[in-house]
């Protein structure tokens, strides 16, 4: 965990990478409740026994399950001290480019690609990295934009 002390020991770190999350574990019950929630129940998500049939010889999680995970990781990886609140403000780029099978882990990996300041406090761009214990992909890459307000 890297701790910042302020908004400027944070820009300053521009260009770094801050390090990895834990390992986390993205098994069926978590695909099936994403799939449940986002109305999304395609079988490559949901359905073991067709999926073992289909393009990965399993089920695969969601795209956008990967993706909905970064806030998670990224707060094992930095915070600031001091900050009245962090918002996710969007993403510039996204990519999946490898499946994540059902079952595996996942952790993520943060570059502080730069701090930009904006009214109340700065806009932080990270590129993101997340990995599949044992993959030779990543499953997701994403620039994110998140604003750190003081």
């Amino acid at each position: 965990m890297r701790i910042f002390d302020s908004i400027e020991a944070l820009t300053a770190a521009a260009g770094e990478h801050l390090g990895y999350s834990d390992w986390h574990p993205v098994d069926q019950a978590r695909v099936t409740a994403f799939a449940e929630v986002t109305e999304d129940p395609q079988w490559i998500h949901v359905d073991p026994e067709r999926a073992r049939q289909g393009p990965f010889g399993g089920t695969v999680a969601h795209g956008f399950l990967t993706l909905s995970l970064l806030p998670m990781l990224a707060r094992e990886v930095y915070r600031v001290e001091g900050a009245r609140m962090g918002v996710n403000y969007g993403l510039d780029r996204v990519r999946f480019p490898a499946p994540l099978p059902t079952g595996s882990r996942v952790r993520g990996g943060f570059l502080l690609a730069r701090v930009d300041p904006v009214a109340g406090g700065v806009q932080v761009h990270a590129e993101v990295t997340v990995e599949c214990e044992g993959g030779t992909k990543p499953v997701c890459v994403a620039n994110t934009l998140s604003r750190v307000y003081v």
